[in-house]
């Protein structure tokens, strides 16, 4: 098991939990009421701050009913946070675009992050052809 040290924002941020077997995403909420128009952009406080353990990195994506719920979508679609982000003022946020008017309340769940292994050192060797199979481009495996 990994240990996270955790910084919240303050008392009124509901507090992180991981439900073990359930999902290995971990939901975030908003730090702060949003008043959003179609067409504006706000960096939305998500209210925490992590010390990752070292090695390993956040993947910060929408809940699968954050469009639906409040008409926002994630402008850089995945935040990435690495584990050198991890001082007392790196606070996490969740870059928004409205698509509609909306209003997100605080502790309204609106996107959720888990942790990763950094990749592996890799080289590139290049080549003049591959030579596995072929599976015959993009889109090539039909509709259904």
């Amino acid at each position: 098991m990994k240990n996270i040290k955790i910084q919240y924002l303050n008392d009124e941020i509901k507090r992180l939990e991981y439900i073990d077997g359930k999902s290995d995403w971990i939901d975030l909420r908003s730090a702060e009421k949003v008043e959003l128009k179609a067409g504006e952009f706000k960096l939305i406080h998500l209210g925490v701050a992590m010390e990752l353990p070292k090695g390993y990195e956040a993947h910060i994506v929408p809940r699968s009913s954050t469009f639906k719920n409040f008409g926002i979508i994630q402008t850089n679609h995945c935040g990435i946070v690495d584990n050198t982000y991890c001082g007392s003022n790196d606070w996490w946020f969740m870059p928004a675009f409205a698509l509609r008017d909306t209003v997100i309340e605080i502790n309204d769940r609106i996107c959720q992050f888990r942790i990763q292994e950094n990749q592996p050192k890799i080289a590139f060797n290049e080549v003049e052809r591959l030579q596995a199979e072929d599976r015959g481009g993009i889109g090539s495996t039909g509709k259904q």
